[in-house]
């Protein structure tokens, strides 16, 4: 009995042992170990945010989703880009990309960089055409002050001592340009014109002054490319594209086309009145570039309706029904559509009382070629005069004066060439 009671002692010692080691090791770990609070098993409050104390409440932050820049399709306005020789495009590549300012958007034209008739005789001497260039920039007070200071004399005294917004202030007048003429870079003069994008895209949208609209109807080599001017540009072609056919009778060639393209900037130019441009400068230009002029526009009037322009003829007709000459009436630019019904008040029933014969009481008018030449020559005559006087303000007197016998001394020439043609 006695070595069963030591037996149970010694079993009821051992069991005291085990739980006061169990006791010992769970103190231990709780006190080093940092417990989570259970998850919760209600649902979030998402539908209802928490009613805020502030009067009055701030306004609910909203998230919105960054969209991704538009992007072209790559064939996408290919008509615009027009061959050059390599010389010619490696010296402008290079002009443009001397600038430390930042340019969106660069192109050349003019007899500097396409071929016009009249103008070999110069080629053929040391005083080649002036290049010319425009740039158009995001913000135009910043760009001339960087292009101050890295090129100060590009501008006349007198705007590098009031300063870039001098010049920013001047280039915001109608037309919305600033120019530097007759400045010497990579070995031959050039003038440059500066014009914000967003200034250039509203011209080529809506027509407000059709300076560089107009000249960009023309053909152009394009340097530094921009998706917002390349959209915008394809729409001005076709505008003018719409605006010729609404001109011209049911048969024309295609070189009476191009030069009716081309007359839409000089119509109401005061220059042209004067002795400092060509009066033939659109016969010279087209008769030469005719192979780009096609290329501007042919694919573009193959989506026009009643257009029958093949792809190997000089010949084209078109659809001159009130129908489907109401169809590109409808979709000309807005400050020359505005001007139209201007004057279409009056002649009839108003738009109001029936749409449909509205347009084609317009579109059947025999003076509507008229009616547009006028109203486009009142549209380019006002800004091309300012421009001429802003001139004198950025260029200054004396490049001012140098330009001027420059400009006549080239209609003389080209005078001298058109008699003796």
């Amino acid at each position: 009995m006695l070595s069963t009671a030591r037996s149970s002692t010694r079993q009821a010692s051992a069991r005291h042992l085990q739980r006061l080691t169990r006791l010992l090791t769970t103190d231990s770990t709780t006190s080093r170990t940092v417990l989570t609070p259970p998850l919760s098993l209600s649902k979030p409050e998402t539908s209802k945010p928490r009613q805020s104390r502030l009067y009055p409440r701030p306004r609910p932050a909203v998230l919105y989703e960054r969209q991704a820049l538009p992007t072209l399709p790559p064939s996408f306005g290919r008509n615009q880009v027009l061959p050059v020789p390599d010389f010619t495009r490696a010296l402008l590549e290079n002009i443009v990309g001397s600038f430390e300012a930042p340019i969106r958007y660069a192109f050349a034209y003019g007899s500097g960089v396409f071929e016009q008739a009249g103008c070999e005789k110069q080629k053929d001497k040391e005083d080649r055409p002036m290049l010319d260039f425009i740039f158009a920039v995001t913000h135009s007070d910043h760009w001339h002050s960087i292009n101050m200071q890295q090129h100060p004399g590009h501008y006349p005294l007198h705007a590098r001592v009031l300063g870039s917004s001098f010049a920013s202030k001047t280039q915001e007048l109608s037309p919305g340009l600033w120019f530097n003429a007759f400045v010497p870079m990579k070995g031959v003069n050039i003038k440059y014109g500066v014009i914000t994008v967003d200034t250039l895209c509203a011209d080529l949208l809506n027509w407000p002054t059709l300076y560089l609209a107009g000249r960009m109807h023309k053909p152009l080599r394009i340097i530094k490319d921009d998706a917002r001017v390349r959209l915008t540009q394809q729409v001005n072609l076709t505008s003018a594209l719409r605006t010729a056919l609404l001109m011209l009778p049911e048969s024309f060639t295609q070189r009476q086309l191009f030069s009716a393209i081309a007359g839409i900037s000089y119509s109401g130019d005061p220059r042209m009145m004067l002795p400092v441009e060509n009066r033939g400068k659109v016969e010279n230009m087209v008769s030469r570039q005719e192979d780009q002029f096609r290329e501007l526009y042919w694919r573009l009037a193959q989506g026009l309706p009643g257009v029958r322009w093949a792809a190997g003829s000089k010949s084209v007709e078109q659809d001159t029904s009130s129908y489907a000459r109401a169809a590109h009436l409808k979709k000309l630019p807005e400050e020359l559509l505005k001007r139209v019904h201007q004057r279409a008040e009056g002649r009839g029933p108003p738009r109001e009382a029936d749409e449909g014969a509205y347009w084609l009481r317009i579109a059947g008018d025999e003076e509507l070629p008229l009616i547009l030449h006028s109203e486009i020559s009142k549209i380019v005559r006002y800004p091309a005069t300012a421009q001429s006087l802003k001139g004198i303000v950025s260029a200054g007197m004396t490049k001012s004066l140098r330009y001027s016998v420059a400009k006549v001394s080239k209609w003389w020439k080209g005078t001298s060439f058109s008699s003796s043609s």
